[in-house]
């Protein structure tokens, strides 16, 4: 195959699902397209993988993906290849944390998630991921930001404007697709990476086509190589069909 672009690799929400978390029949049928051209195809999600494996599956894919925003890489569905895992006392400090603020807040394990519903307190007893941070209240996510920053040793991102994400420092998706590459023998200027949020930001910068949705945050429109339709109006099928597989 002679394309340019020989992995497209694409975040989930507010991305490749529109805002019923639907993969349209358009989008389906471009990536199909792009899938029986060689194209490889990835998914690249802040998503636990049992909550990204059936969208997988409903596009048929066998390709490596990268799940918790780069903690978890698969060599291909239900392999894992490899796994980036939080100290859990720093799990302790950022629980508490949400705990001073009050605030709604999440922690990937390796089994589950869990938030203020169904925290048990057992933090030692687990393998932990990712944990976030959610409020609509501007000033309280400021202070926490700032707190999180002070911590060092944090990647500190979003999925939406409202809330915070944390992994390990140095794995996000740029780093989840980098090992994809070399899983694949492919470059990173091969690369088509798109999204929509923060946890988008470095694979979007450096993949050798970053691509910002319409819908897409401010910052990472800017710092995108280009901007498409929103994730309602299948702007996948437009990145295929514009950049990938032009006629």
């Amino acid at each position: 195959m002679t394309a340019k672009y020989r992995l497209l690799a694409l975040d989930m929400d507010g991305t490749l699902l529109n805002d019923d978390q639907v993969i349209t029949p358009k989008t389906v049928e471009w990536i199909t397209k792009a899938v029986d051209a060689g194209v490889h195809v990835c998914l690249s999600t802040g998503r636990a993988f049992r909550s990204a494996m059936p969208y997988a599956e409903q596009l048929g894919l066998k390709t490596p993906m990268i799940t918790v925003n780069g903690s978890e890489i698969w060599r291909e569905p239900y392999e894992l290849y490899r796994r980036s895992l939080m100290d859990p006392a720093l799990i302790e400090q950022l629980y508490q944390i949400a705990e001073d603020y009050g605030i709604w807040f999440w922690a990937y394990s390796t089994e589950q998630v869990y938030n203020r519903k169904n925290w048990d307190g057992d933090i030692m007893g687990r393998e932990w991921l990712k944990f976030g941070y959610s409020t609509e209240d501007d000033e309280i996510r400021h202070k926490l930001l700032m707190q999180l920053q002070d911590l060092g040793g944090l990647e500190i991102t979003n999925s939406t404007p409202h809330n915070l994400e944390i992994n390990p420092l140095g794995v996000n998706k740029a780093y989840g697709i980098g090992e994809v590459c070399r899983l694949l023998g492919i470059e990173m200027s091969e690369v088509v990476a798109v999204g929509d949020s923060l946890n988008d930001l470095a694979a979007i910068q450096q993949a050798g086509l970053g691509i910002a949705m319409g819908n897409a945050q401010k910052t990472v429109q800017q710092e995108a190589d280009a901007v498409v339709a929103t994730n309602n109006e299948d702007g996948i099928a437009e990145v295929i069909e514009k950049y990938i597989l032009p006629s």
